[in-house]
C-alpha cells in the first residue's frame, strides 16, 4: 500500500523553517515525547515541557500556538512513524510477516500508541469529521487488506470496523481507567478476535 495523502490534516513542518526555529521545535517535541513516556499526558503542563526542552514558554506558543497544538504535531509525527513501520518495516509489523502475525502485531502496537496519545485522540474523537479522517482510512484499509490476505470471508469492512473499535481511544481509556483492565488484557482481546476472524 502506498503512502496515503491526507495524513496532513494534522500540521506539518513549514517548508522554510529557520535553523533556530527547527531546533527549538525538535527540542520541544523531544521533551514532550520523553515526558509522555514517564507519565500520562494530562499530568504534563506547558511549564514541564519548556523546562525539559530548555526554552522559554513563548517559544512553545509561537511555534505550536498552544500545548494542544504541540501534542497534535507530536501525534502526527508518531502516526507517520507507525505507518512506515507497518507498511515498509521489518516483521512482525512489516510486509515480510504472515497476515495474521502482522494483524496481531499491529493491534498490540496500536494499543500502545493509543494509550500514549489518548488525550489528543479523545479530543479528535469529539469531531466526527476528524475522527474518521485520513489516518483512520489508512488504518482501516490496512486491517481490511490483512483480513483479506489471511483468507477471511464475509463483510471485510464491518470486520475491520469491529477490530478497530477495540483500538478506539475512548474505549481504551474506559477499559483501563473505568474497568481496571490492563493493556495486556486488551491486547489479548484483540488477538482473540483477530484469530477468530481469520479462522484460527
Amino acid at each position: 500500500m502506498d503512502t496515503v495523502d491526507g495524513l496532513g490534516q494534522l500540521p506539518v513542518d513549514a517548508p522554510h523553517e529557520r535553523g533556530d526555529a527547527a531546533r527549538n521545535r525538535r527540542l520541544l517535541l523531544d521533551a514532550a515525547r520523553t515526558l509522555m513516556a514517564q507519565r500520562s499526558p494530562e499530568e504534563i503542563s506547558t511549564d514541564d515541557i519548556v523546562a525539559a526542552a530548555g526554552v522559554g514558554k513563548g517559544t512553545l506558543f509561537r511555534r505550536f500556538g498552544s500545548r494542544a497544538g504541540l501534542m497534535v504535531e507530536l501525534l502526527d509525527e508518531d502516526e507517520r512513524a507507525m505507518q512506515q513501520a507497518f507498511m515498509f518495516g521489518p516483521p512482525p509489523l512489516g510486509p515480510q510477516a504472515a497476515p495474521l502475525q502482522r494483524l496481531v502485531a499491529f493491534g498490540r502496537e496500536r494499543l500502545r500508541f493509543v494509550h500514549t496519545h489518548r488525550a489528543v485522540l479523545a479530543e479528535i474523537n469529539r469531531d466526527p469529521d476528524a475522527r474518521y479522517n485520513a489516518v483512520f482510512a489508512v488504518l482501516h484499509t490496512h486491517v481490511r487488506v490483512l483480513l483479506a490476505a489471511a483468507g477471511t470471508t464475509g463483510d471485510l469492512d464491518a470486520q475491520a470496523d469491529a477490530l478497530l473499535a477495540l483500538l478506539d481511544a475512548d474505549y481504551v481509556t474506559h477499559q483501563i481507567d473505568g474497568r481496571g483492565r490492563t493493556l495486556d488484557e486488551l491486547a489479548g482481546a484483540w488477538d482473540s478476535l483477530a484469530h477468530k476472524l481469520c479462522g484460527n
